[in-house]
């Protein structure tokens, strides 16, 4: 057998799983067919000797691919579940069976596409791999250009997506599988808490408004003690007592030019204001799961346990 043939039969024995990869990222078997199609092209021109393991390359393949196919997509209403037909598949592949496809739209169902559909791509690759094929977010994460915790905090938000509209199904038990695994002690979920505050002071100073988004709970409020609004007020920066929801308070601390700290306080992850070496305000986050739902803003620092080790 030479190269050529036994790389045309390997890829045959990875094909079942990459086409199921690519349907639940992109709903589609026409576009599965063709994200399998372009994993192909890139494996025959590829130095396969470098690839200590193919069949994640291949599996990565698919997923950057079809990442890119959702991103493209206009508002135009996509189909979900596509009638079967056989599309861009290379010149060793035999016509696919209809009652394979058939049986591959029926073990996703539609219930679990339409909740998929309403996930960002970003989300919908994390949930898709991790939860159901079992993908490391180490691995997920360079795909969606993300760390591992921030690939984590991706699925963790499709999850709950999924289960809070009930898909049931494959859906269901993919959704408890992964959050099973992702059980985690006291101990990493304060460093992941503790990532998620660097990653909005980070936001906040570079002006990503996008970013800073994404760790926000829609419904997030935003409280300032009265000491803090006094000093607001002194330096010129409007605020009130309280802002609700994502996007005032991503403006509220948009563009700022402040430098807090990273500090635990009270034990939990939070950020400090120092003035001449001294705590002069703190903020307090909230949260539920891998979101932000609330941050207070005190000045006020009496009794406050603050660490800034």
């Amino acid at each position: 057998m030479n190269e050529h043939d036994w790389l045309v039969e390997r890829f045959e024995t990875d094909r079942p799983r990459l086409r199921a990869v690519a349907y639940r990222m992109l709903g589609s078997l026409p576009e599965a067919d063709d994200a399998v199609q372009e994993a192909w092209i890139r494996l025959s021109r590829a130095d396969v000797d470098a690839v200590e393991n193919l069949s994640g390359w291949l599996t990565t393949i698919v997923a950057r691919v079809s990442l890119n196919m959702l991103k493209s997509r206009r508002s135009r209403r996509e189909d979900l579940v596509d009638a079967p037909e056989n599309s861009g598949a290379h010149a060793s592949e035999v016509s696919a069976d209809p009652e394979q496809e058939a049986v591959l739209a029926d073990s996703v169902g539609l219930a679990l596409l339409v909740v998929l559909d309403t996930l960002t791509p970003a989300e919908r690759l994390a949930f898709v791999l991790h939860d159901m094929f079992a993908v490391p977010y180490e691995e997920i994460a360079p795909i969606v250009d993300r760390t591992p915790t921030a690939a984590r905090q991706l699925a963790s938000r499709a999850r709950r997506r999924v289960q809070q509209a009930g898909a049931g199904g494959q859906a269901a038990e993919a959704a408890a599988r992964g959050a099973a695994e992702d059980a985690v002690d006291p101990a990493q979920q304060a460093a992941d808490r503790a990532e998620i505050v660097r990653a909005f002071l980070a936001a906040s100073r570079e002006g990503e408004f996008e970013a800073l988004l994404t760790v926000l709970d829609p419904d997030i409020v935003l409280r300032t003690d009265s000491s803090a609004i006094k000093m607001a007020d002194a330096a010129e920066w409007n605020t009130a007592p309280e802002v609700h929801g994502a996007d005032a308070v991503t403006r509220a601390f948009l563009n700022r030019t402040w430098s807090p700290v990273p500090a635990v306080i009270e034990g939990a992850p939070g950020l400090v204001w120092n003035y001449r070496g001294q705590p002069r305000v703190v903020f307090r986050f909230t949260f539920d799961g891998d979101l932000i739902t609330a941050i207070d803003v005190q000045a006020d620092l009496t009794g406050l346990d603050i660490d800034l080790t």
